[in-house]
């Protein structure tokens, strides 16, 4: 291995696939909190989230969705406000997100960015966001277009969240819902299933060890703790083998 003089080696550990195990699984249903991006009374990225909402359902999932109606913009009033502790509150609550918004003159709209604005990187030494699955999705007045979903995979990195490699990009989303506002049977509506599976499976295997995956050497240097199991680190660093279980 090169000399590596700038490491520091007790914040460090190699990781493991022991360490990687749950050590008390989760047995609640997985909890996914939904966002959507329009107040239009039909709005079709809401529909689309109450129809991914159904879904998660029959997949097993206790689902909320937001209601952004009567959130103030970010910076308009302190964090105090009921609706946007609401949203914390949710956010908190939450293993894993559903990202859904209109695509705007290319863009995401106002209304879900003010929503990911509201929640913050880190309240005190709580992280509302960090660690919990994202799946983004889209509607589209016209032509299928992902530049809104790749906007939100772009938030949800900045979030500390880890984004399902699947997505949803809805096109002339006014000719996919019938007159009760359900989606009608579709390769898009199919695309939809597939995302919601896959945002439990990626929300099963991750949600019991979130706070391992997102442990960070920077910033357990930067607080002073020392790395759990750091005999595997100083082993690698001073070229030993680690001791056989070291990882229990």
């Amino acid at each position: 291995m090169t000399d590596l003089p700038a490491l520091q080696p007790q914040f460090l550990t190699a990781p493991t696939q022991g360490q990687l195990e749950s050590r008390s699984p989760a047995t609640h249903p997985p909890r996914i909190l939904l966002l959507y991006g329009s107040l239009r009374e039909r709005s079709f990225s809401r529909l689309l989230v109450e129809e991914a909402a159904r879904i998660l359902q029959m997949l097993g999932c206790e689902t909320k969705i937001f209601d952004p109606r009567d959130l103030p913009l970010p910076d308009a009033t302190g964090p105090d406000h009921p609706k946007v502790q609401e949203l914390r509150a949710l956010s908190l609550w939450s293993e894993g997100q559903v990202w859904c918004s209109p695509e705007r003159h290319g863009a995401i709209t106002g209304i879900i960015k003010a929503q990911i604005d509201w929640i913050p990187l880190e309240i005190g030494s709580v992280r509302p966001t960090q660690g919990r699955t994202l799946a983004v999705m889209q509607v589209s007045g016209g032509s299928q277009s992902f530049n809104a979903v790749n906007t939100l995979r772009l938030l949800g990195r900045w979030m500390r969240m880890i984004t399902i490699p699947n997505q949803s990009s809805v096109a002339m989303a006014f000719q996919e819902f019938d007159d009760n506002d359900r989606m009608k049977p579709s390769a898009y509506y199919d695309r939809v299933v597939d995302v919601m599976e896959e945002l439990v499976k990626f929300t099963l295997l991750t949600r019991d060890r979130a706070d391992y995956l997102v442990d960070r050497y920077s910033e357990r240097k930067a607080s002073g703790r020392i790395a759990e199991h750091v005999e595997l680190g100083a082993a690698a660093m001073s070229h030993e083998p680690a001791l056989e279980g070291a990882s229990d």
